[in-house]
Formats: C-alpha cells, structure tokens, sequence
C-alpha cells in the first residue's frame, strides 16, 4: 500500500543571462538584510570561479551559479507561513539588480512510503504506469524505469518525473517510497528593469499554488488508495527528512 503524498523539498531557480556568482557569502547575505544576521551556518560556504554555496542550520540553501541563483528548503512539515525562502528570493532580487534576470522555475519534490508486503513484487512503474511487455525482459536482472510526464497548464508545463527511491530514516532504517519530482518553469517577458522585478516576484509567490497542484495531481491520479506492488530495488536513496544537496 502507498502512504501519504507529501513534498519535502522547494527549490525556487531564478535564471539570469549572466552574473558573478563570488558576490554571494555568507557576509553579503547577512549584512545587506537578505537573511537574517542570526542564522548559523551548517557548514564552511563553498566559493569558485563558476558558483557560490551557502547553506543553513534550518535547511535553508543558497547557491548562485554563473547563469541563476538557487533558493532551497526543507519544507516537510512546515506551514506555508513558516517557509523562508520565497521571503528571501524577493529580498535577492531587490537588493541585487544590476543583472539581468529571464525567468523562474519552481521544483518541488515529494514522496510516498510504500508498505510492502510481497518483497518481491515488480516496482510501481511498471505495476502501474508502464504496459507490460517483452522489453520488460532483458539483461541479467528486471529493468528499472522511471517516467516524465509534461501537463500543459493555463500559465506554464508542469515537467513531473517519477522514480522509485529508498527512504533512510536516523536510525538507519529504509522503507521503499516513490519519489515524485516537479517542474514549473516561467518565462519573464517584461523588458523594463521594474517591471520585470515585478514579474520575477510575482512568479515566485506561486509557489504555494504550485505545492497544491502537485498534490491535487499526485493524489488524484496516482495514488488513488489501490494497492500496487513495488519492488524495494532503487537507484536513489533519500535522507528523511531529505535536504537538497545543490
């Protein structure tokens, strides 16, 4: 039997036609305001010619690269008033400028435990996604598959891939789970500087909007409370809570 759906990761990707990712420290970051002065860092920021990494005690990670600047959190649990970084991804914005920024892509991730009971069974996607065939059959061992799906939606694609993966809880534990990955990506057709802030920070606030259309479409269409055989063989293992690693 599959468990509850729930997202655990948001990663808010702002692309830029090009920048320099050294301005992102830790001091740029607490002393313009865009985080506040009394988070602790998790561990020693990461900074090369092509990329800059900052992440956070609570979750929080920043990361800029030469072509965007990534915003990600740890949201399992949380209320949508408890979540940090869209507040930051404005305060970015506003207070760096200078570049030239073209759009905004919201990533979500969430999984579903699996109960198993046949350890033996074929996985999810095939049960349930794929039709069976001879192709199914070849090599040494079963095939593994994963899936992307593109829905067309009033404002954006919604790119969803579905994979199998292990979650690994603190006492070293695992259960089966199906991870489902989400893809909202924007463009920003607005060409005057303020305007184009506007924009950029409206798309952001849809964050919260596009959370709840994943999990209408998860929980209305895949996980439909039948029970599916899933193997426990997987290719990815999560941490639980799991924390992005970009």
């Amino acid at each position: 039997m599959i468990g509850n759906f729930q997202v655990q990761e948001l990663l808010i990707a702002i692309a830029v036609r090009q920048q320099n990712p050294s301005i992102v420290t830790a001091d740029f970051l607490k002393y313009t305001g865009i985080v506040p002065s009394d988070w602790e860092l998790a561990r020693p920021p990461v900074l090369t010619n092509t990329a800059a990494q900052v992440v956070y005690q609570n979750g929080v990670s920043i990361v800029a690269e030469v072509n965007r600047v990534i915003f990600a959190e740890a949201i399992a649990n949380k209320e949508a008033s408890d979540v940090q970084i869209g507040a930051i991804a404005h305060k970015y914005i506003q207070t760096v400028k200078q570049v030239n920024y073209q759009g905004v892509g919201i990533n979500l991730r969430g999984i579903a435990p699996y109960e198993p009971k046949n350890l033996s069974a074929r996985n999810y996607t095939f049960s349930k996604l794929l039709q069976a065939g001879a192709w199914q059959d070849f090599g040494s061992a079963p095939a593994e598959a994963s899936v992307r799906l593109v829905y067309n939606l009033d404002e954006t694609r919604l790119y969803l891939d579905i994979n199998e993966a292990q979650l690994q809880y603190p006492d070293q534990t695992t259960k089966p789970a199906i991870l489902f990955s989400a893809n909202f990506n924007r463009a920003i057709t607005q060409e005057e500087p303020a305007a184009k802030l506007a924009a950029i920070g409206a798309e952001i606030d849809k964050w919260q909007t596009d959370v709840e259309t994943l999990k209408e479409l998860v929980n209305s269409k895949f996980l439909d409370n039948q029970s599916y055989s899933v193997n426990t063989a997987t290719t990815e293992t999560l941490l639980f809570p799991a924390a992005i690693a970009e």
